[in-house]
């Protein structure tokens, strides 16, 4: 089948909203015959009639409403485009989000509140890792990339790494487990769920230095998901940010340790310089 003659189902789209050939011929500055020509060219190209000539009026057919639907999205799309582009209106396109695969849901979740609740802009979220994602945010295939750590070149002309949290990072489990009268005591005593590397892992590496204590490590693991259930399950004592646990915490199943560890974990939104961000951003930023 040939490409599409766009032209063609421009002037279908017009004769089918005006109703009458007569007028749609005169406001394009076309002939009646010419317009009748385009029309009927059409439906040659789509096999099917569009409209039912009765008397001197024109009636849509239901192949000819289900081509007006189609003809509608696409030059309405188009119309958006170039508004978009001359910063008229108030035209959103899908905002394309990508976290890295560790990232807590809960952060997730916090970070696109404003626009889930809107319900204007439809979120595409894709998780993976850090080259991955910067490659794709590259290509302009993603907006925005959540991650824990500004990326190595985000002080190039590239990207840029914008803080966007700091949250504080507590140890979280059973109320009974917690019950110990030092910060020694608990991280000596209780079996530990650990990050794998991360800048959490270096901030728990230098405390338990400092105290000089040899930790009891339950678990390490570089999903978040996975540190909630394991401490939701009480296999032992989580080390992580307070907004990973955030919901157990509000149901009463895990409480936080009152000791502070003096570590903070950072949240970063990266974005690709782009001439045209998404309208969106502005108010996550």
């Amino acid at each position: 089948m040939d490409t599409l003659n766009y032209r063609h189902l421009r002037y279908f789209r017009e004769v089918a909203h005006e109703g009458n050939l007569t007028r749609t011929a005169a406001k394009l500055n076309l002939s009646q015959s010419a317009l009748s020509t385009q029309i009927k060219t059409l439906e040659d190209r789509l096999g099917h009639a569009l409209f039912d000539r009765v008397s001197r009026e024109l009636a849509i057919t239901e192949v000819g409403r289900i081509v007006l639907d189609y003809a509608d999205r696409i030059f309405g799309t188009g119309e958006e485009l170039v508004a978009q582009l001359e910063g008229r209106g108030n035209v959103n396109w899908p905002l394309r989000v990508g976290a890295i695969s560790t990232l807590s849901r809960n952060f997730q979740l916090q970070f696109l509140k404003p626009v889930l609740e809107e319900q204007t802009t439809e979120v595409i979220l894709k998780s993976g890792g850090e080259e991955t994602l910067l490659a794709s945010l590259k290509s302009l295939a993603l907006d925005v990339m959540l991650t824990t750590q500004p990326p190595r070149n985000s002080g190039t002309a590239e990207f840029t790494a914008h803080l966007i949290a700091e949250q504080t990072v507590g140890a979280h489990g059973n109320p009974a487990r917690l019950k110990h009268k030092t910060l020694a005591d608990l991280l000596r005593n209780e079996p530990l769920i650990v990050p794998t590397e991360s800048s959490i892992r270096t901030g728990f590496d230098s405390l338990i230095a400092r105290l000089g204590v040899q930790p009891k490590i339950a678990a390490e693991v570089d999903d978040m998901a996975m540190v909630r259930l394991l401490t939701r399950q009480d296999f032992g004592i989580a080390i992580a940010p307070n907004v990973v646990l955030a919901d157990e915490i509000a149901a009463g199943l895990v409480e936080t340790s009152r000791f502070d560890l003096a570590i903070v974990e950072t949240f970063y939104a990266v974005v690709a310089r782009r001439a045209f961000p998404h309208p969106a951003l502005e108010d996550l930023l």
